[in-house]
């Protein structure tokens, strides 16, 4: 069972017959939502590009046409939405023009949301919106915002926008910002997986010195927190991570003793980034007392499912 499923049924009874549309549901966090979801007991639409075997009705939709945008709001009239949708090509999202255009759309189904009474949005942000304090978690109500990229400054311009559109109707809005996650399914290239990758192969992890601290969370349950943050029509921004700061050398020594390959890891092979914040953690607060959601895996867990998985996939490639 999902993480925290069994406390959502409890304490939203009411809400088993709340009709949820998912967006993106076919990606890295996406999947994870979407099971969280089920196994809550509501109904779930699942909108992406393709689809998974997941028990729930899948819609192939270009979000990016606003016509498609519009009509699949239309024709399915959720109560709820759980906006996760967004451009995500690793490496390339940061400065992609089509930010704006996700901007569009995501207003769009906004608007549309409006006009067929949905109850309550759940939009997706991220860390990077932050203003990342030295010293100090990150806070949603305290800690500035700033732009870094044309992916966060789109972000934080969306927000701004829904935020002020959902309190002019009077309906709920929830705004969750992720942090750094891991897992399954992730890509080759992102941090866990590119040293996980190699330790598989019997290959040197080349990583930088890893001085930074960051907060990592699990792609599962980023999903059953998000899940979490939708069914309780959360409202305002909430961080969605674990509120555990590690550092990044930390973090792929650990992957390099589950592999049981220590002496791959190549701590300062690769150079660090001149302009590297040196930390950013969430303060989990509203995650942990408002929704009641508490991250099932621990650190080590999570790094376990995750290597193992490149183990499994691995095995694949080879057998193909």
């Amino acid at each position: 069972m999902t993480p925290g499923a069994a406390h959502w049924r409890r304490s939203f009874s009411e809400l088993v017959e709340m009709r949820v549309l998912v967006t993106g549901a076919s990606g890295f966090v996406g999947r994870h939502a979407v099971n969280a979801l089920l196994a809550a007991g509501v109904e779930v639409h699942a909108v992406a590009r393709e689809t998974l075997p997941i028990d729930c009705p899948w819609y192939c939709v270009d979000l990016l046409d606003q016509a498609q945008a519009r009509d699949i709001v239309r024709s399915i009239r959720p109560d709820s939405i759980l906006h996760l949708a967004w451009c995500v090509d690793h490496g390339k999202f940061w400065t992609d023009p089509a930010n704006v255009e996700w901007v569009a759309s995501t207003l769009t189904m906004a608007r549309t949301a409006i006009d067929v009474g949905v109850r309550h949005f759940t939009g997706v942000g991220t860390c990077y919106e932050y203003d990342w304090p030295a010293d100090e978690d990150c806070e949603e109500s305290r800690t500035p915002l700033s732009g870094h990229s044309l992916y966060d400054i789109s972000k934080s311009g969306c927000r701004s926008v829904l935020d002020g559109l959902f309190a002019i109707q009077g309906l709920g809005f929830a705004w969750a910002r992720l942090f750094f996650l891991y897992g399954v399914s992730e890509d080759p290239r992102r941090l866990v997986a590119s040293v996980a990758r190699s330790l598989v192969r019997g290959e040197p992890a080349r990583c930088s010195q890893g001085l930074a601290v960051r907060d990592f969370m699990a792609v599962q349950d980023a999903g059953a927190a998000l899940a979490a943050v939708t069914l309780a029509q959360t409202q305002g921004s909430i961080n969605v991570a674990s509120g555990v700061g590690v550092k990044v050398s930390e973090i792929a020594n650990t992957l390099g003793r589950l592999s049981g390959r220590p002496e791959l890891i190549k701590l300062g092979a690769l150079p660090d980034r001149a302009d590297e914040p040196m930390r950013i953690v969430a303060d989990i607060t509203r995650l942990r007392d408002e929704v009641g959601f508490r991250p099932r895996l621990t650190p080590e867990e999570g790094l376990q499912v995750a290597y193992d998985y490149w183990v499994e996939h691995e095995k694949r490639s080879l057998a193909s």
